[in-house]
């Protein structure tokens, strides 16, 4: 069925508000993307975030609701359901599911070929775009002749040669190794800044996220918890999920005066009067740890026992247990220093200006 125009001008962008059930998986989202957003969207396993792919790119029928791209309906549940092979959509999946009994010449071709552009035509828009992701010399190469980063751009080429209004990506560099992701990010980044369409890609890599995007959209469960750019969401996570993938302590309790009273039944003391459901973040480098009771007029101070030590670059951090467990970030000397271990008991501190307090 044929998508129909919405009345007024259109609006550029993705203007999405549907809901689905699969399986255990009740996807609930309302979302909208400008024409001018790189966004990603996040969240754990089994959230819905290739699910929410599959279903703009009309690969699973919605339950409820409609997705319009620039103006046009794409789908409307019960009304208006455009097919998969005629929505101006390019699909990258996380396999890249090239046809390996084809060239990468007639895999970028196969797009155009199945929209009715005629062979010879189809093959030379394929030689293009393959000439512009560097690719020009191994046209005649079939998948199983490719290496990972050639087949990604191979994928992409193929996405990108039908002239597509909107761009999905899901997981684009989860199948390279750690080397080739690296070369391979800087080169989607550069395609994506090109792309004049809307690109909304799933990831799991907050640094893949944050190098790829200009907004972040954070899925679990479902639902959206929290979408913004990122500094924002590092500023404010809203749930612990959002929190870790920032790398911050996130706590959640009621605020009563100049404290913060956790689920517990501990208290964390804060800078500022807070009132109602709060939640209050610490960075890691801003806990300190101690092997003795510290002296001078830090106002949270517990005991601790350690329970990991993870070494992030030139940083270590430090996982504690105790009645307030808490992620510090030390440096490496100060590891050996106070003679950190997994089980040596330790003191924390953290001063009450370091506890950012937000409405919850």
């Amino acid at each position: 069925m044929a998508g129909a125009t919405l009345s007024g001008s259109p609006t550029a962008g993705l203007d999405v508000a549907m809901g689905l059930t699969l399986g255990a998986l009740e996807l609930d989202v309302s979302l909208r993307v400008g024409a001018n957003e790189v966004v990603a969207l996040l969240g754990p396993n089994g959230a819905g975030k290739t699910t929410l792919l599959r279903a703009l790119a009309g690969l699973e029928p919605l339950g409820r609701g409609r997705v319009v791209l620039d103006g046009e309906v794409l789908e409307d549940a019960g009304r208006v359901r455009m097919p998969p092979e005629r929505r101006p959509i390019g699909v990258v999946f996380q396999e890249y599911l090239l046809f390996p009994h084809l060239t990468a010449l007639d895999n970028v071709a196969f797009g155009l070929r199945s929209r009715g552009v005629p062979r010879a035509a189809a093959r030379e828009r394929a030689a293009e775009w393959l000439a512009r992701l560097g690719l020009s010399d191994r046209g005649t190469a079939r998948p199983h002749q490719l290496s990972g980063g050639q087949a990604q751009r191979v994928a992409l080429a193929r996405a990108l040669a039908v002239e597509p209004r909107l761009l999905l990506l899901d997981e684009p560099l989860a199948a390279l190794d750690a080397s080739t992701r690296v070369e391979i990010r800087r080169e989607l980044a550069a395609t994506l800044a090109s792309f004049a369409g809307v690109r909304l890609l799933v990831t799991h890599e907050p640094l893949e996220a944050m190098a790829l995007a200009d907004r972040l959209i954070v899925l679990e469960e479902g639902r959206i918890v929290q979408s913004g750019p990122p500094a924002e969401l590092g500023a404010r996570p809203r749930s612990r999920y959002v929190a870790d993938l920032v790398g911050v302590n996130l706590f959640r309790g009621r605020g009563v005066g100049n404290q913060v009273e956790l689920p517990g039944g501990e208290c964390l003391v804060v800078a500022e009067e807070a009132g109602g459901d709060v939640f209050a973040m610490v960075h890691p480098r801003a806990v300190s740890l101690h092997r003795q009771v510290p002296e001078g007029t830090p106002r949270n101070v517990w005991p601790g026992e350690v329970g990991g030590l993870d070494l992030e670059g030139d940083r270590v951090r430090v996982r504690v247990r105790g009645r307030i467990p808490i992620v510090s970030e030390v440096t490496a000397a100060a590891v050996g220093d106070l003679d950190l271990a997994v089980g040596r008991p330790v003191w924390v501190s953290v001063k009450a200006a370091e506890v950012n307090v937000y409405p919850a």
